[in-house]
């Protein structure tokens, strides 16, 4: 089944951007941009969408929710149902602690792992989406609460590691849209996902 519907998830305004959290739209944002694709602001979605038409009678929309990441279930779900989207063919694109940075992975099931963003998915869409999950991990110091370090900026060093690593990155959602999440999950879960 093909994917109609990429969610990046992030937190809008200015004091969010470039924190760890906000990795999804950065994300969903560099695709967009190597597409070139533009994003409308949609109030009745709660969200920015940019449409995709990807091949002759098929579209995709790239959705980037404005509620805030505990929300953000809500935007993609009224984007799914007015375009009478089944939950299996949407992905999600968001930071994992549990991930290194600059690695990412790709899975068709799994609980939030107390990332809110995805609990809010979950509860809103079911199990069924597919997750394109990026590293922000591991969390230093491990003392640090969670929510500070998600929403705390990256270093210096990891900035640029996921600059070097972001055509990789999005040559790996690309994959994922174009050859499905059993495929995706063989070439970019591995330990080392570098070609």
């Amino acid at each position: 089944m093909s994917i109609s519907l990429v969610a990046g998830l992030g937190n809008p305004g200015r004091d969010y951007a470039n924190t760890r959290h906000n990795l999804g739209w950065v994300v969903l944002e560099a695709l967009a941009q190597k597409q070139g694709l533009s994003w409308q602001n949609k109030p009745s979605f709660e969200a920015e969408i940019a449409r995709w038409d990807y091949a002759p009678g098929r579209t995709r929309w790239l959705v980037k929710p404005l509620t805030f990441m505990n929300e953000s279930g809500r935007s993609v779900a009224a984007v799914a149902r007015y375009y009478k989207l089944p939950t299996a063919e949407i992905a999600a694109i968001y930071d994992d602690i549990n991930i290194d940075v600059g690695f990412v992975k790709v899975s068709e099931t799994g609980s939030a792992g107390g990332h809110n963003g995805v609990a809010s998915l979950l509860e809103h869409l079911g199990l069924d989406f597919v997750r394109f999950r990026l590293g922000i991990g591991p969390k230093q110091p491990s003392s640090m609460d969670l929510k500070d370090f998600v929403l705390g900026k990256f270093t210096t060093d990891q900035s640029i590691l996921i600059q070097q690593k972001l055509t990789h990155t999005i040559e790996g959602l690309e994959l994922l849209l174009n050859r499905g999440a059993s495929f995706a999950m063989n070439q970019l879960n591995r330990r080392d996902p570098s070609p």
